[in-house]
């Protein structure tokens, strides 16, 4: 018993240490690294700051109908990625819910995409404190 929580402290860890706190800047620098357009940037920002507080590693609560949402954009399980539990998904980003979670955005800003082209800027649920006018982003770069 003492060997399985040891096991299980020490993968906590290697999990938790793959993720990170980002700010408003290093987001939307690393966002236009990776092609975002640029006009787009301050709304990524609002969206990532009001779901999960910049932080990569998040898994927030239930939602109603039993799934789960993800990473720095909390990206629905339920819709488009696998999640580890084995639940069903229809899998839209074609990739492991754990993919969102760690310090490399890469795959959580592809899915955060194909969320808005098929589903706009609704999606989030927090949008309503990101349609209006927002600060710039030019101080960031």
């Amino acid at each position: 018993m003492k060997a399985f929580l040891v096991i299980f402290v020490v993968a906590l860890a290697a999990v938790a240490s793959q993720a990170r706190t980002m700010d408003r800047c290093s987001l939307a620098r690393e966002m236009a690294n990776l092609g975002v357009p640029r006009d787009q940037l301050d709304k990524w920002t609002c969206i990532a700051q009001h779901e999960s507080s910049y932080r990569t590693g998040v898994v927030g609560p239930a939602n109603s109908n039993g799934s789960k949402d993800y990473g720095i954009f909390q990206i629905n399980n339920k819709y488009w990625c696998k999640p580890a539990d084995g639940r069903f998904s229809y899998n839209e980003c074609g990739l492991s819910c754990n993919a969102l979670l760690t310090d490399d955005i890469t795959n959580s800003v592809r899915c955060a995409q194909k969320v808005l082209r098929q589903q706009g800027w609704t999606a989030w649920s927090t949008w309503k404190y990101c349609s209006g006018s927002l600060p710039s982003i030019n101080d960031c770069f």
